[in-house]
């Protein structure tokens, strides 16, 4: 989504870099040209121009005027007030005092409102919550069965009563929950294709029977300004305690993301990054600043490893490839754990600078998945020792994947290229020449 920002900012901040030196009239060169790189990435006009007046404050003073690298000056002071556009801090579901935490997920159709309150589910589930999903939503039958689908997917009761009215409806399922060992409490509200009173009505409804601890909104980032136009109407309707942004993984101009914290003054809480019921994710706006300015989400990118791959595992590889035994057993137990963290292309767009300099490289997802296949198609005997693969092997697992037995050779000689290239590491040997590298020290855990 930001992409096309990102490079364009990128561009501005090389000139500024160049300078040994910066003029006013640098500054404010510089300045215009953010000014029209925000523009046309969709940032609302009253966000832009509260934006460039506290960087050309201080950009223009002795903050950077007595700096050695005023040019990386100014790029600190463009990250710091991002970090303010965008909301300071990350901002948690509210704690109540005694559970359950009721949390209401309100929002227009079509803007992912039962998708997300499933994916909020899973999340708060992963952490050790105990949630139950309510299907409220009795204007659309659909949601109900969607909701109902998602429910049993990810582990998640869902109630729902058909003949109920929605606030009778909410008071039994949070007697429901307070009667078992539900501590959080989602409920997945009505929606309209437009904000009407008779929405209004309902939810202020809902409200008053649920006395919600969080009222979140979902809204469409690929939707640009009219995102920020939903979340000012509801905000002016409902106690909004928090914004979620979806989509903010497609190809739109990003400018919702970047100006719905300040327009409506209700801090966005959590992104969805995808369409698997793993890709909703805590908004940091530090991180989500980094990499709007092409300098990487190094911290995401640790927490989605950290959750995908297993520690004993993962020790279990880096002996293996400490000691160059690493098979094709083991690259496919890794390959699947990578896999698990996300799609690749969103993975490097987290490497400082790779967002920016791969931007026009594309990762082909399937070609990924035809590797899976091919050594999925192989037996344990072939996996663990390749060279028994012949002619007559590589045209069977060619067939069992439903590739070429070319490209079965191309995944074996890459295979062993990478099993090269450890040996050379293990033993000191850098891969490049001219470069020395010390012998591959022992893994060892912190405690």
């Amino acid at each position: 989504m930001f992409d096309s920002l990102s490079t364009r900012l990128g561009g501005v901040f090389a000139t500024l870099r160049g300078k040994g030196k910066l003029s006013e009239a640098d500054v404010n060169g510089a300045m215009r040209e953010i000014r029209l790189a925000l523009l046309e990435a969709d940032v609302a006009l009253p966000v832009v121009k509260s934006f460039l007046a506290r960087v050309t404050e201080r950009a223009v003073g002795s903050e950077v005027a007595r700096s050695l690298t005023p040019g990386q000056q100014v790029i600190k002071i463009v990250h710091e007030e991002l970090v303010v556009t965008l909301g300071e801090k990350d901002v948690p579901l509210e704690r109540p005092a005694a559970p359950p935490s009721i949390v209401m997920v309100v929002g227009l159709q079509g803007s992912g409102k039962t998708t997300t309150a499933a994916k909020l589910a899973h999340r708060l589930k992963t952490t050790g919550k105990r949630p139950l999903l309510v299907a409220a939503d009795l204007q659309r039958p659909a949601a109900i069965e969607q909701l109902e689908t998602l429910g049993a997917r990810i582990g998640v009761p869902v109630y729902t009563d058909r003949a109920a009215k929605p606030p009778r409806l909410v008071k039994a399922a949070l007697k429901e929950a307070r009667a078992s060992t539900h501590n959080v409490v989602i409920i997945d509200t009505a929606g309209r294709l437009q904000i009407d009173e008779e929405l209004m009505g309902e939810l202020a409804a809902v409200r008053k029977a649920a006395a919600p601890t969080d009222t979140l909104l979902v809204v469409d980032a690929m939707t640009g300004q009219e995102a920020i136009n939903v979340a000012t109407g509801f905000a002016a309707y409902t106690d909004l305690t928090g914004l979620i942004l979806t989509k903010i993984d497609g190809d739109a101009r990003g400018g919702a993301a970047i100006s719905a914290r300040e327009v409506t003054g209700v801090p966005i809480k959590f992104v969805g990054t995808g369409e698997s019921i793993g890709d909703l994710d805590v908004f940091h706006p530090d991180r989500m600043a980094s990499r709007i300015l092409g300098m990487g989400d190094v911290l995401s990118l640790i927490e989605k490893a950290e959750e995908a791959f297993d520690e004993a595992e993962a020790e279990r590889a880096a002996e293996k490839m400490r000691n160059a035994s690493f098979d094709l057993e083991d690259f496919l137990e890794q390959f699947q754990q990578l896999r698990k963290m996300g799609p690749l292309q969103q993975l490097v767009g987290m490497l400082p600078g790779a967002g920016t300099a791969l931007r026009d490289v594309q990762i082909d997802e399937r070609q990924l998945g035809r590797v899976e296949a091919i050594i999925r198609s192989m037996t344990p005997e072939e996996r663990r020792n390749p060279k028994v693969i012949n002619g007559s092997r590589k045209r069977r697992i060619a067939a069992g994947s439903g590739t070429r037995p070319q490209d079965v050779n191309g995944v074996l000689k890459q295979f062993s290229q990478a099993q090269t290239m450890m040996k050379a590491m293990a033993g000191g040997k850098s891969p490049i020449p001219g470069l020395q590298m010390p012998p591959m020290a022992r893994h060892t855990k912190k405690r």
